[in-house]
């Protein structure tokens, strides 16, 4: 049997951590979020959040966290990519896990890079960013513009997409990158494809029979925002022509989905080359055709500088 004064000094921790419970409870029911809760829940007694005290700091905690969001990777919720919402049933309160907007654009970027395999995209490309880049007086129109374009997309505005052209190797590619990385940290998703390893792709994939050619085509079509790299650079074809390209982007345009290039070529010469023929002709009317669904939707933008691939 216990000892008279060791039992008052276990009632005295006790109601310790029973008074500690309770002022970090008020604490804890003065969050917004909370407040809205208890609002929408007003015949919930007391009783039902002291009993909820554990769901009720890790909602807190986690809600916090998503506020001040460090980036997917460093995600510190219980369930990294997830944030917790209150839910009340026969008077118990508890927790439903959610994905968050970031989670949902890494899961559907993976997905379109399972669809389309383009390792073409260098790594010191895909994990550009905006500060990795030299603003000098050759690019700082386009990385102005660029950083515009992703304002007007995490702010949910609708946005002109950007035609980067220029010599080899001034950045045209590394801006596109930055800008995939820039809307991924507003789990906002883009799809950036080198054009030419995509219709090599494409063209490899013609005789197989599991629909990986209609896949593609939907990834392009339907991607929040889609980059084309190098076109002009493709092996054209007429079927890539009108039967790819002109279909993807006549959805985009119909679906006001904004859609970036970079190219050596400037725009009349994009048409040019979009009027050959395979067998060395000329089809006028067709490039003419493609390139409606592209240059009234872009902002041309010259690149200039250095080719930076030899430094």
């Amino acid at each position: 049997m216990k000892r008279i004064d060791e039992v008052h000094v276990l009632l005295n921790k006790k109601l310790k951590r029973a008074v500690d419970k309770e002022t970090q409870l008020k604490v804890l029911l003065k969050f917004p979020l909370l407040q809205e809760f208890i609002s929408k829940h007003p015949d919930l007694p007391h009783e039902v959040y002291v009993r909820s005290f554990s769901y009720l700091q890790q909602f807190v905690m986690e809600r916090t966290h998503c506020s001040r969001c460090p980036g997917l990777e460093r995600c510190p919720n219980m369930m990294q990519g997830h944030y917790p919402e209150l839910y009340e049933y026969s008077g118990i309160i508890d927790l439903q896990m959610h994905e968050c907007s970031k989670l949902r654009a890494h899961n559907e970027t993976k997905r379109n890079q399972s669809l389309i395999r383009c390792h073409h995209i260098p790594t010191e490309i895909r994990a550009a960013t905006f500060d990795t880049i030299d603003c000098d007086s050759g690019r700082v129109e386009a990385i102005h513009s660029a950083i515009d374009f992703c304002i007007h997309v995490t702010s949910g505005k609708s946005a002109r997409g950007l035609y980067l052209y220029g010599a080899f190797g001034v950045g045209k590619s590394h801006i596109a990158g930055a800008i995939t990385n820039y809307l991924a940290q507003y789990g906002i998703s883009s799809l950036m494809v080198h054009l030419p390893a995509l219709t090599e792709e494409m063209k490899s994939a013609i005789n197989e029979t599991n629909g990986s050619i209609s896949e593609k085509i939907s990834a392009l079509k339907t991607a929040p925002v889609l980059i084309l790299d190098d076109i002009g650079a493709e092996s054209l074809t007429p079927w890539i022509r009108d039967d790819i390209l002109s279909v993807v982007l006549q959805f985009r345009m119909t679906e006001q989905l904004p859609t970036l290039y970079t190219s050596n070529m400037t725009l009349d010469e994009l048409e040019e080359h979009f009027s050959h023929t395979a067998k060395g002709g000329w089809d006028v009317l067709k490039g003419k055709r493609l390139m409606e669904r592209i240059r009234p939707f872009v902002q041309p933008i010259l690149v200039q500088g250095k080719n930076r691939r030899y430094q």
